[in-house]
């Protein structure tokens, strides 16, 4: 094997998470959110993994032909919703269910040929202010919605939170009252809850819940991980010591020699980097695991390679392996401490890593 890289994907992980989901919203259904290649764990691997969920959600077309081609049969949902009148008639072959949030898509089923009617999702913007009808859009568009030929019964209602991930913040709890008062009267399921709102909104369950990094045992709840929602992690990234090296006291480690030796140590260096998509951001002091030992990230990560700190690790050697994170390194405390959330670090991994399922 010419690289040792590799990202395990712990299916087993996955259908807990699922599990727990149903646990925490036992009279809802449940769209396993599989958008970004399955949040990076590899699309068709999840959603087989995931197949006992009610439906799929995706934000591309091709997503769902992706799906459709491996055999998955459930419900798909194109959260981000369709483009352009020509994608209708894929949303038709496929028989894929879609999100509507704008005035021009109403234009477009208004003009859609004949065909099997589509399901719709009817997106309210309750503060969110990216994709949705405002409130006092929410009845003309339904409406309008209800008595199209090209549209299937059953419009679901729908939002998205922007701070469900703050407990104590009461955005959350703003949207749940504009979304109640734009939708009032008017037929059909519910769907509120994203991840954080199935872990700390119990209340916003509604008929539908969408989890997405929770079903990835991701937390994006600021101090948290995982493991605190009794959630798996369903991604170990790992990869092997290619050098040990005894580097002096004052010498400097990596571009633009920002890490300098206190003393004579042993500097190991592992075959993983940028390129592979861990984060360049990940400053000195990183933690890794070295055999299963704590270590530490010195220097700037490099394209291919990174440094780590072994002065705690004398036993260290070449071809020990290096976890970068997993279920004993949660991913939350590498995308802390380089400034960004653990969906961005799992969707990151590029195509020279290989992936592996247990």
């Amino acid at each position: 094997m010419a690289r040792p890289t590799s990202a395990t994907i712990h299916t087993d992980a996955l259908r807990h998470n699922l599990a727990q989901a149903r646990a925490r919203a036992p009279h809802s259904r449940v769209m396993a959110v599989v958008k970004a290649d399955g949040y990076g764990h590899g699309l068709e691997r999840v959603a087989r993994a995931l197949e006992g969920a009610d439906a799929f959600g995706v934000a591309a077309l091709s997503d769902a032909d992706r799906l459709r081609a491996a055999g998955l049969s459930q419900p798909i949902v194109l959260l981000s919703g369709f483009d352009e009148a020509d994608d209708l008639p894929q949303l038709r072959r496929l028989g894929v269910e879609t999100v509507v949030h704008h005035h021009s898509q109403l234009a477009m089923l208004e003009q859609a040929g004949e065909g099997e009617p589509i399901r719709c999702w009817l997106k309210v913007d309750t503060g969110m202010h990216r994709l949705g009808f405002a409130p006092e859009d929410v009845r003309e568009a339904y409406a309008r919605l209800a008595a199209l030929p090209a549209v299937a019964d059953g419009i679901v209602l729908m939002n998205h939170f922007a701070a469900s991930d703050e407990f104590e913040r009461p955005q959350t709890r703003d949207q749940q009252r504009v979304f109640a008062q734009a939708t009032a009267g008017l037929g059909g399921a519910r769907s509120l809850a994203n991840s954080a709102a199935v872990l700390g909104w119990p209340d916003a369950h509604a008929d539908w819940i969408r989890p997405g990094g929770a079903l990835y045992g991701i937390s994006v709840v600021e101090g948290t991980t995982g493991a605190d929602f009794d959630l798996r992690p369903a991604m170990t990234l790992s990869t092997r010591l290619i050098a040990v090296n005894r580097v002096r006291k004052g010498e400097r480690i990596g571009y633009a020699a920002t890490w300098e030796c206190p003393e004579d140590m042993n500097v190991g260096v592992a075959a993983i980097g940028y390129g592979d998509g861990y984060p360049r951001a990940a400053p000195s002091g990183t933690p890794v695991l070295v055999a299963g030992q704590a270590a530490q990230v010195i220097g700037r990560v490099s394209m291919d390679l990174m440094t780590i700190d072994l002065r705690g690790l004398p036993e260290a050697k070449v071809g020990d392996p290096v976890v970068l994170w997993g279920p004993e390194l949660p991913v939350e405390r590498i995308a802390e401490v380089s400034g960004t959330i653990g969906y961005e670090l799992t969707c990151s991994i590029t195509r020279r890593v290989r992936f592996v399922e247990s």
